[in-house]
């Protein structure tokens, strides 16, 4: 699966992903998009785009996009890899065109 980090992912995550090939929108010069015009990049290009941005599904119509989207619950690596399983499992088995919002507690 190709995978598109948005700003704000830790990069240290795509290390777990192996199965996959990650890039990130800074990689790609696409570091100053607005959500809708990174999403519609990424979609010709992508299987999976991978965001922090908590509201992004509130703000954006994803109705009818191709790509996957999956909302991680936090910016702070070591929380993320102390969750690393949860996180890696369930990005994982998103479906194309699916929408996941990992959840674990943060604290």
């Amino acid at each position: 699966m190709r995978i598109l980090f948005d700003q704000g992912v830790p990069a240290p995550l795509r290390r777990y992903l192996v199965n996959h090939h990650v890039d990130t929108a800074y990689e790609r010069g696409w570091d100053r998009m607005q959500n809708g015009d990174l999403l519609a990049a990424a979609q010709s290009e992508y299987d999976l785009f991978i965001t922090t941005d908590k509201n992004l599904h509130y703000q954006q119509n994803l109705e009818g996009r191709t790509i996957a989207i999956a909302i991680l619950p936090t910016t702070k690596w070591p929380v993320l890899e102390a969750n690393i399983g949860l996180v890696a499992g369930q990005i994982d088995a998103v479906e194309a065109g699916g929408f996941a919002e990992i959840i674990f507690e943060c604290d």
